[in-house]
Protein backbone atom coordinates (compact mmCIF):
# COMPACT_ATOMS: atom_id res chain seq x y z
CA UNK A 1 0.00 0.00 0.00
CA UNK A 2 1.36 3.42 -0.96
CA UNK A 3 2.49 5.56 1.93
CA UNK A 4 0.35 8.61 2.64
CA UNK A 5 1.94 11.95 3.41
CA UNK A 6 1.34 13.61 6.75
CA UNK A 7 -0.58 16.35 4.89
CA UNK A 8 -3.29 14.99 2.57
CA UNK A 9 -2.67 15.84 -1.05
CA UNK A 10 -5.44 17.12 -3.25
CA UNK A 11 -5.68 15.55 -6.64
CA UNK A 12 -3.97 17.60 -9.32
CA UNK A 13 -5.58 18.10 -12.69
CA UNK A 14 -3.04 16.94 -15.29
CA UNK A 15 -4.73 19.18 -17.85
CA UNK A 16 -4.28 22.35 -15.83
CA UNK A 17 -1.81 24.72 -17.55
CA UNK A 18 0.57 24.93 -14.59
CA UNK A 19 0.44 21.26 -13.60
CA UNK A 20 3.47 19.63 -15.18
CA UNK A 21 4.45 15.99 -15.62
CA UNK A 22 7.94 14.86 -14.55
CA UNK A 23 7.69 11.18 -15.46
CA UNK A 24 10.22 11.64 -18.26
CA UNK A 25 12.93 11.95 -15.58
CA UNK A 26 12.18 8.39 -14.39
CA UNK A 27 13.28 9.37 -10.87
CA UNK A 28 16.86 8.87 -11.94
CA UNK A 29 19.12 11.29 -9.98
CA UNK A 30 21.13 13.35 -12.41
CA UNK A 31 18.62 13.16 -15.24
CA UNK A 32 17.28 16.46 -16.49
CA UNK A 33 15.26 18.08 -19.21
CA UNK A 34 14.40 21.57 -20.36
CA UNK A 35 11.06 22.93 -21.46
CA UNK A 36 9.73 26.20 -22.86
CA UNK A 37 6.06 26.92 -22.24
CA UNK A 38 3.45 29.59 -22.83
CA UNK A 39 0.59 29.28 -20.38
CA UNK A 40 -2.38 31.53 -19.52
CA UNK A 41 -2.13 33.51 -16.29
CA UNK A 42 -4.47 32.42 -13.51
CA UNK A 43 -7.01 34.70 -11.86
CA UNK A 44 -5.92 37.31 -9.30
CA UNK A 45 -2.28 37.12 -10.36
CA UNK A 46 -1.21 40.47 -8.98
CA UNK A 47 -1.75 43.08 -6.27
CA UNK A 48 -4.06 46.07 -5.93
CA UNK A 49 -2.45 48.49 -8.41
CA UNK A 50 -0.61 46.18 -10.80
CA UNK A 51 -0.80 42.59 -11.96
CA UNK A 52 -0.89 40.09 -14.78
CA UNK A 53 -4.22 40.16 -16.65
CA UNK A 54 -6.11 36.89 -16.31
CA UNK A 55 -5.45 34.71 -19.33
CA UNK A 56 -2.43 36.71 -20.50
CA UNK A 57 0.48 34.62 -21.76
CA UNK A 58 3.18 33.69 -19.25
CA UNK A 59 6.42 32.61 -20.91
CA UNK A 60 8.36 29.98 -18.97
CA UNK A 61 11.89 28.70 -19.51
CA UNK A 62 12.16 25.63 -17.27
CA UNK A 63 14.78 23.09 -16.27
CA UNK A 64 13.82 19.93 -14.38
CA UNK A 65 16.49 17.96 -12.52
CA UNK A 66 15.92 14.69 -10.68
CA UNK A 67 17.62 14.51 -7.30
CA UNK A 68 17.47 11.95 -4.50
CA UNK A 69 14.60 13.63 -2.69
CA UNK A 70 12.55 14.84 -5.62
CA UNK A 71 12.62 17.17 -8.62
CA UNK A 72 14.42 20.51 -8.62
CA UNK A 73 12.71 23.04 -10.88
CA UNK A 74 14.67 26.10 -12.01
CA UNK A 75 13.18 28.65 -14.32
CA UNK A 76 12.45 32.14 -15.53
CA UNK A 77 9.00 33.60 -15.95
CA UNK A 78 8.23 36.56 -18.21
CA UNK A 79 4.85 38.13 -17.66
CA UNK A 80 2.98 41.17 -19.01
CA UNK A 81 1.92 43.67 -16.36
CA UNK A 82 -0.93 46.16 -16.40
CA UNK A 83 -1.95 48.63 -13.74
CA UNK A 84 -1.95 52.31 -12.87
CA UNK A 85 0.68 54.73 -11.66
CA UNK A 86 0.52 55.33 -7.92
CA UNK A 87 1.25 59.06 -8.41
CA UNK A 88 -0.60 60.23 -11.52
CA UNK A 89 -3.04 57.28 -11.92
CA UNK A 90 -2.19 56.90 -15.61
CA UNK A 91 -2.41 53.35 -16.98
CA UNK A 92 0.90 51.54 -17.17
CA UNK A 93 1.97 48.45 -19.08
CA UNK A 94 5.30 46.66 -18.91
CA UNK A 95 6.97 43.25 -18.88
CA UNK A 96 8.30 41.69 -15.70
CA UNK A 97 10.82 38.87 -15.42
CA UNK A 98 11.39 36.70 -12.37
CA UNK A 99 13.74 33.80 -11.66
CA UNK A 100 12.78 30.97 -9.35
CA UNK A 101 13.99 27.62 -8.06
CA UNK A 102 11.98 25.11 -6.05
CA UNK A 103 12.41 21.54 -4.89
CA UNK A 104 9.35 19.31 -5.14
CA UNK A 105 9.86 16.32 -2.86
CA UNK A 106 8.64 12.77 -3.41
CA UNK A 107 5.99 11.77 -0.89
CA UNK A 108 7.88 8.56 -0.09
CA UNK A 109 11.15 10.26 0.89
CA UNK A 110 12.32 12.29 3.88
CA UNK A 111 11.61 9.74 6.62
CA UNK A 112 8.47 8.35 5.14
CA UNK A 113 6.99 11.51 3.70
CA UNK A 114 7.42 13.69 6.78
CA UNK A 115 8.55 16.74 4.85
CA UNK A 116 8.26 20.21 6.29
CA UNK A 117 4.85 21.82 6.08
CA UNK A 118 6.06 24.53 3.71
CA UNK A 119 7.66 22.14 1.23
CA UNK A 120 5.99 21.29 -2.05
CA UNK A 121 5.37 17.70 -3.03
CA UNK A 122 4.95 15.71 -6.20
CA UNK A 123 1.73 13.81 -6.68
CA UNK A 124 1.88 10.91 -9.09
CA UNK A 125 4.94 12.59 -10.63
CA UNK A 126 2.95 15.78 -11.20
CA UNK A 127 3.94 19.20 -9.88
CA UNK A 128 1.81 22.31 -9.49
CA UNK A 129 3.89 25.32 -10.50
CA UNK A 130 1.28 27.98 -9.67
CA UNK A 131 2.27 28.59 -6.00
CA UNK A 132 5.92 28.89 -7.05
CA UNK A 133 5.06 31.49 -9.69
CA UNK A 134 2.91 33.43 -7.24
CA UNK A 135 5.81 33.64 -4.81
CA UNK A 136 8.29 34.59 -7.55
CA UNK A 137 6.14 37.15 -9.38
CA UNK A 138 3.38 38.51 -7.17
CA UNK A 139 5.50 38.97 -4.05
CA UNK A 140 8.08 40.87 -6.11
CA UNK A 141 5.65 43.40 -7.61
CA UNK A 142 5.99 47.01 -6.41
CA UNK A 143 3.27 48.14 -4.02
CA UNK A 144 3.40 51.63 -5.58
CA UNK A 145 4.11 51.18 -9.31
CA UNK A 146 5.16 54.27 -11.27
CA UNK A 147 4.79 55.18 -14.93
CA UNK A 148 8.34 56.55 -14.63
CA UNK A 149 10.74 56.99 -11.75
CA UNK A 150 10.45 60.80 -11.69
CA UNK A 151 6.67 60.99 -12.16
CA UNK A 152 5.61 64.28 -10.51
CA UNK A 153 2.06 63.06 -9.90
CA UNK A 154 -1.06 65.21 -9.79
CA UNK A 155 -1.55 68.81 -8.67
CA UNK A 156 -3.06 68.63 -5.18
CA UNK A 157 -5.16 71.74 -5.89
CA UNK A 158 -6.74 71.07 -9.28
CA UNK A 159 -5.79 67.46 -10.03
CA UNK A 160 -4.06 68.17 -13.35
CA UNK A 161 -1.25 65.82 -14.35
CA UNK A 162 1.87 67.81 -13.50
CA UNK A 163 3.91 66.18 -16.27
CA UNK A 164 1.57 67.86 -18.78
CA UNK A 165 1.18 71.18 -16.94
CA UNK A 166 3.03 74.40 -17.73
CA UNK A 167 6.35 74.87 -15.93
CA UNK A 168 4.92 77.75 -13.88
CA UNK A 169 1.74 75.88 -12.96
CA UNK A 170 0.63 76.77 -9.47
CA UNK A 171 -2.14 78.18 -7.34
CA UNK A 172 -1.82 81.30 -5.17
CA UNK A 173 -3.26 80.42 -1.82
CA UNK A 174 -3.77 83.41 0.47
CA UNK A 175 -2.75 83.04 4.06
CA UNK A 176 -5.94 83.61 6.10
CA UNK A 177 -3.96 85.70 8.59
CA UNK A 178 -3.02 88.17 5.84
CA UNK A 179 -6.61 88.19 4.62
CA UNK A 180 -7.74 89.29 8.08
CA UNK A 181 -5.18 92.11 8.16
CA UNK A 182 -6.20 93.29 4.72
CA UNK A 183 -9.80 93.35 5.85
CA UNK A 184 -8.94 95.55 8.81
CA UNK A 185 -6.82 97.90 6.73
CA UNK A 186 -9.47 98.30 4.08
CA UNK A 187 -12.38 98.46 6.44
CA UNK A 188 -11.39 101.66 8.37
CA UNK A 189 -12.04 104.37 5.80
CA UNK A 190 -15.20 102.80 4.43
CA UNK A 191 -16.73 102.07 7.79
CA UNK A 192 -16.91 105.60 9.24
CA UNK A 193 -17.59 107.44 5.98
CA UNK A 194 -15.14 110.15 7.05
CA UNK A 195 -11.87 111.48 5.86
CA UNK A 196 -8.92 109.14 5.46
CA UNK A 197 -7.48 110.41 8.70
CA UNK A 198 -10.61 109.48 10.58
CA UNK A 199 -11.39 113.15 11.57
CA UNK A 200 -14.74 114.84 11.12
CA UNK A 201 -15.26 118.08 9.21
CA UNK A 202 -17.62 119.28 11.88
CA UNK A 203 -16.53 121.46 14.77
Amino acid sequence: MAHESRIPLSRLDPNAPLVLDTRALSRQPGSSREQVLRVPAPEDFGIEMVGVPAGAAIELDLRFEAVLEGVLVTGTARVPLKGECARCLDPIASTFEADFQELFVYSDTRSGGHADDDELRLEDDLIDLEPVLRDAVVLALPLSPLCRDDCPGLCPECGVRLADAEPDHGHAVADPRWEALRGLAGGGPSSDGGAPGGTSSGG
